[in-house]
C-alpha cells in the first residue's frame, strides 16, 4: 500500500461519547471475523447507549450484521461508489478491526473522525491515533474487545447467545425443516474458505451414516458451493436433509439455532453457531485453535497438534507438503466421542 507511508500520523485525541456519538467499525474479511466482532458491538452499545454504530464491510460478510440489531447501517466498500459516500461522512470514532492488511487502515485514516483505533501489527499503526497490540494466542472475540480499551470499555466476556435471528428467518427455517417433523437433528457444515480446512465430504458422509444408525437426523448447512457435497453426504439417508445453498445467511442461522449441535471445521458457520449458543464439535489443523476455536464446556475442539500446525497466519496458509494430514487424520470415531462427551455434559446439567 504505497499511500500509507505518505499520510501523516493522525493527532492523538479523544472523542466525547457522552452524547449521541457516531461510531464506525470497519470489518473486511469473511463471515467468521464479522460474527466474532458482534460482542464488541454489543459492548459499545451497552456502555454508550445513545451512540449510533455503523459498519463498513464487504459484500461477502455484510449479511452477518443482520444478526445484530445494535448496528444501524451497513455499507460495503467493494460495492460501487459506497466508499466515496462513507468518506464524505464524519464520525466521532473510527475503529478498524482488520488484523493485518493495510487498505482498511488507510480508509480509517481518510475518514473524518476525532479518534482512529486499530491493531498496530505493522506500519498500519501510523494510520491510528490509538494503536492496539494484537496477539495470536488470544481468542479473537477478546482481541476485538481490546480495541475498545481506548474508549474505556472493559473487555468483559460476552454472554451467549450474542447473535439475534430475525423473525422472518425463523419462519424460513420452520418451513425448510418441516420434513423432519420436529425431530432433533445434528447440523453438519462440510465447507471452509480454503481446502486445507476441509475434513472431506467422505468423512462427513461416514459421520452422517453413523448418526443415522443411532437414530439421529442430520441437516447439512452451507452456501451454494456446498450443495453438491451436501447431496453426497445425505444420499440414501431417510432422515438426512441437505439445505446447503437453499437459505439466506440469516436462514442458515435460524436452522443452526434449532440444532442439537454443529459439527464443522474452522469456518464462519462455526462462529455463527457459537454466537447462537449452539454446542459445537470443531475440527482444527492449519488454523490457530487458541485464537479461533470456541471456548467453554459446550464446545469440543479436535486438534491433532501436528508439529507443523498451526501454519496459518493472518489468513494466509502456505502450501501443505503432507496433504493436510492435520485435518484428514481426524477420525469419525473421534468426532462421535466428542459428541458423546457433549451429550454427557448436558445430561449432568439436567
Amino acid at each position: 500500500m504505497l499511500l500509507s507511508p505518505r499520510l501523516p500520523c493522525p493527532p492523538l485525541s479523544n472523542a466525547d461519547l457522552s452524547a449521541e456519538a457516531r461510531i464506525l467499525l470497519i470489518r473486511p474479511g469473511g463471515i467468521g471475523d464479522a460474527a466474532l466482532l458482534i460482542p464488541a458491538v454489543l459492548a459499545l452499545k451497552k456502555q454508550f447507549s445513545s451512540c449510533r454504530i455503523d459498519v463498513l464491510a464487504e459484500r461477502r460478510n455484510a449479511r452477518v450484521f443482520d444478526l445484530c440489531p445494535a448496528v444501524e447501517r451497513v455499507d460495503c466498500y467493494d460495492r460501487g461508489t459506497t466508499l466515496l459516500q462513507v468518506l464524505r461522512r464524519r464520525y466521532d470514532v473510527v475503529i478498524d478491526t482488520e488484523q493485518w492488511h493495510r487498505l482498511s487502515a488507510v480508509v480509517a485514516r481518510l475518514i473524518r473522525s476525532e479518534m482512529k483505533i486499530g491493531f498496530g501489527t505493522n506500519e498500519r499503526r501510523r494510520m491510528f491515533s490509538h494503536a492496539v497490540d494484537y496477539r495470536h494466542d488470544r481468542y479473537e472475540i477478546d482481541s476485538f474487545l481490546d480495541l475498545l480499551a481506548p474508549l474505556g470499555v472493559a473487555p468483559t466476556p460476552p454472554e451467549e447467545p450474542f447473535l439475534t435471528v430475525p423473525e422472518e428467518a425463523g419462519d424460513e427455517a420452520v418451513r425448510l425443516l418441516q420434513r423432519l417433523e420436529d425431530r432433533p437433528f445434528v447440523a453438519l457444515f462440510p465447507g471452509a474458505s480454503i481446502a486445507e480446512r476441509r475434513w472431506g465430504r467422505e468423512k462427513f458422509r461416514e459421520l452422517a451414516a453413523a448418526l443415522a444408525r443411532q437414530g439421529r437426523a442430520v441437516v447439512v448447512v452451507g452456501g451454494p458451493e456446498d450443495r453438491e457435497a451436501g447431496d453426497f453426504i445425505v444420499e440414501g439417508l431417510a432422515e438426512g436433509l441437505n439445505l446447503a445453498g437453499r437459505t439466506s445467511l440469516a436462514g442458515s442461522a435460524a436452522i443452526l439455532q434449532r440444532a442439537q449441535l454443529l459439527v464443522a471445521g474452522d469456518s464462519g458457520v462455526l462462529h455463527i453457531a457459537v454466537g447462537l449458543g449452539v454446542p459445537t464439535v470443531s475440527l482444527f489443523g492449519p488454523g490457530i485453535a487458541e485464537k479461533w476455536a470456541p471456548w467453554g464446556p459446550r464446545h469440543r475442539v479436535i486438534n491433532k497438534q501436528f508439529d507443523c500446525s498451526p501454519c496459518t497466519r493472518f489468513g494466509t496458509t502456505p502450501p501443505c507438503p503432507i496433504d493436510g494430514c492435520c485435518i484428514a487424520d481426524i477420525s469419525v470415531a473421534e468426532v462421535l466421542l466428542a459428541m458423546q462427551a457433549l451429550r454427557a455434559e448436558d445430561d449432568r446439567k439436567e
